[in-house]
């Protein structure tokens, strides 16, 4: 392992993709070589891109890619895919979708299932950014999957949040639905050339002066692009650079940081400590005794949780 774990400091994109698969697979290998790992990590800027399935995220991907390879940017990119009733793999590949990079040894692609997580990411997305991250990678995006109103756990991840809207489906109306006004950084009207592309960019626009934000924070801006004709890209990731250079000014990155690590660092704390309560629950008279007071609605399972948690820890 420390051979592979030298390997993925040095940026080789087998050893990211081995490692990366052991952490998907759970091996306990993997969360190994994370923690020799971790103190490299911690400087690349992730930018995360939602919207509804069919809004061109990919294609926008694509060329965004491109402009940033321009710029001598080290570009690695997690897609996350729904995932398959049968096999738990991705349904669409999107390294065929962004086929003219794979061979650019500046650009890594990896394509991830849902396996069954919601919220638009995969449960190991944390960590595949983190191996990405360690692999000296300057910018990292997110695909999400593009599920509708549960995108917004991207806001988690992803320092810059854009949003991608299309004419005609009515992403205004999911937008205030699903509180993606809230976690959006930038906004891209994708596929402009449309009928009603004018009319959203208004919408979108309106709603977004509709609320408080101060006179200091960042205005999230509406622009308006053509992926397949790569229209509007260079502006797009001018945007991007921008809210980069208000989050590093006004402290906002490092207080994203530490906000995601106390996060992980939470959610770590808490399958370990559920795995240490219930490993073993079904040889446990106290166990059994609490299970079946609450499914006979002697106990509601809220006494019984706490009564749990009390006797393991005491009063906390």
């Amino acid at each position: 392992m420390k051979a592979n774990i030298e390997k993925v400091l040095r940026g080789d994109q087998l050893a990211g993709a081995k490692l990366i698969r052991m952490l998907e697979e759970g091996d306990p290998s993997g969360i190994e070589g994370l923690k020799a790992l971790y103190a490299h990590t911690g400087k690349a800027f992730v930018l995360g891109i939602t919207g509804a399935p069919g809004s061109g995220k990919s294609t926008l991907i694509t060329h965004i890619i491109t402009e940033l390879r321009r710029r001598n940017m080290k570009v690695g990119v997690v897609a996350i895919d729904p995932s398959s009733p049968f096999s738990g793999g991705a349904f669409l590949g999107d390294r065929l979708r962004m086929r003219r990079h794979t061979e650019d040894e500046g650009v890594f692609i990896r394509s991830m299932a849902t396996r069954g997580h919601l919220g638009g990411l995969s449960k190991t997305t944390c960590e595949t950014v983190m191996v990405l991250d360690a692999m000296g990678y300057d910018i990292i995006i997110i695909e999400t999957v593009g599920v509708g109103q549960a995108e917004v756990e991207i806001a988690e991840f992803a320092h810059t949040k854009i949003v991608v809207c299309l004419p005609g489906m009515g992403d205004e109306i999911q937008a205030m639905k699903a509180g993606i006004l809230e976690i959006g950084d930038v906004f891209v009207v994708n596929k402009a050339d449309a009928p009603g592309a004018d009319d959203l960019v208004a919408q979108l626009r309106g709603m977004l002066e509709m609320g408080a934000i101060p006179q200091d924070a960042w205005h999230p801006p509406v622009l308006t692009t053509v992926a397949v004709n790569a229209d509007g890209i260079v502006e797009l990731v001018n945007a991007i650079w921008s809210h980069r250079r208000y989050l590093l000014d006004s402290g906002a990155f490092n207080r994203h940081n530490f906000e995601q690590t106390f996060q992980l660092l939470r959610r770590l704390v808490m399958e370990m400590a559920a795995d240490k309560i219930f490993s073993g629950s079904d040889e446990s008279t106290v166990h059994q005794t609490l299970l079946e007071a609450v499914n006979n609605r002697k106990i509601d399972p809220f006494t019984a949780a706490e009564t749990l948690v009390k006797d393991l820890y005491g009063n906390i």
